[in-house]
């Protein structure tokens, strides 16, 4: 006891607190029992009441400690602009980053190749109902059949839910056809060139047309007129040489 008491005046110095920040408490009272626990109540084989002890102790010290930084005006907060640099290297940080996006890149392909099975498996089963449904329609249309051949039944209900629904489709057809109208290219040429009237029979003489002789020309009817005869009489018409003279352009050709 004597030298550790000399030992510790010899490397004492004789500072300010500030420069010390040294604090030696016992623990804070405990809330529950309103008293300081004592040290030597505190069993050492207890994990439990040994770190509450240390953390009374530690917060005994605190307690005391910050009034009197704030009365000496020391700042006991970190500022907003406080740099510090990390424990681990940008190449550690790197290597820690890639690995949580893979984890994250694996999490979402899992999730994905889940919801396919789920579709395909839904496709499948919607897939067996109609198959389902198609069996049981022809089944029951074979059992029709039998029994129209048997006699037992005078009519073929399926033929009639055909036909009814062939119609129904016919004229579900032709109102949308009425309703829809002209296609894109009708309107346009109704747009460019009118829409025109009657066609067929147009150049049909009327009793008007007939007994309306205004415009009759005597001199030029029948290809009578003059120069007719030259230019559009029956002559001029008939181009064609005769048989005899055909004969010796056979003979020259020879």
């Amino acid at each position: 006891q004597d030298g550790l008491k000399q030992s510790l005046a010899e490397f004492r110095q004789q500072l300010a607190w500030v420069e010390r920040l040294d604090v030696t408490l016992g623990p804070v009272a405990d809330p529950v029992s309103q008293s300081a626990s004592n040290a030597d109540a505190v069993d050492p084989e207890n994990d439990f009441q040994r770190e509450m002890s240390f953390y009374r102790q530690a917060q005994a010290a605190v307690l005391e400690a910050l009034p009197r930084l704030r009365k000496l005006q020391v700042p006991t907060r970190r500022p907003d602009d406080y740099f510090a640099e990390m424990a681990k290297s940008d190449q550690q940080m790197q290597k820690i980053r890639q690995k949580l996006k893979s984890k994250q890149e694996a999490m979402e392909r899992s999730e994905k190749a889940k919801q396919l099975r789920a579709m395909r498996k839904y496709g499948k089963k919607v897939q067996t109902e109609i198959l389902q449904r198609r069996q049981k329609e022809k089944k029951n249309m074979l059992n029709a059949v039998k029994k129209y051949q048997k006699g037992l039944s005078d009519k073929l209900d399926f033929l009639e839910d055909e036909q009814t629904s062939s119609q129904g489709n016919k004229k579900g057809g032709a109102n949308q056809r009425t309703k829809k109208g002209p296609n894109a290219k009708r309107r346009y040429k109704n747009q460019k060139f009118g829409f025109g009237g009657k066609k067929k029979g147009s150049k049909w003489n009327t009793k008007e047309s007939f007994n309306d002789v205004s415009s009759f020309q005597s001199k030029v009817a029948h290809n009578k007129g003059p120069g007719k005869a030259r230019k559009g009489g029956k002559k001029a018409l008939n181009k064609r040489p005769g048989k005899r003279a055909r004969q010796k352009m056979k003979n020259r050709a020879r």
